[in-house]
């Protein structure tokens, strides 16, 4: 997460995002940047529009912010299935958590 902050306050800063870049804003934060990081992370980004991807970002529904916590992908996947689908998939979620709970209570 540290290396995406780096790579958003490059950005902010109009700074090129590269690898020396991030590394110095790693070093300067305290940490020890990871080579292997580094450079998965220039290279992802190498063909992003920042501006872009934190626009679609913070035009994402609310619904998404309130989904509960199952990574990126799974909040994505639950906001794009209709209502019935969720409520389904809640009611299933429900029975499986009242099974663990018969275990220990």
């Amino acid at each position: 997460m540290e290396y995406i902050y780096a790579a958003l306050l490059l950005h902010k800063l109009k700074q090129p995002v590269n690898e020396d870049n991030v590394k110095k804003v790693m070093t300067a934060a305290g940490g020890t940047p990871d080579e292997v990081q580094v450079k998965a992370l220039v290279s992802a980004l190498g063909e992003v529009n920042i501006d872009e991807a934190l626009k679609s970002a913070a035009a994402a529904p609310v619904a998404v912010a309130a989904a509960p916590t199952a990574g990126a992908a799974g909040q994505a996947a639950a906001v794009a299935k209709p209502a019935e689908e969720n409520k389904e998939e809640e009611k299933k979620e429900e029975q499986a958590l009242e099974g663990l709970s018969s275990l220990f209570g």
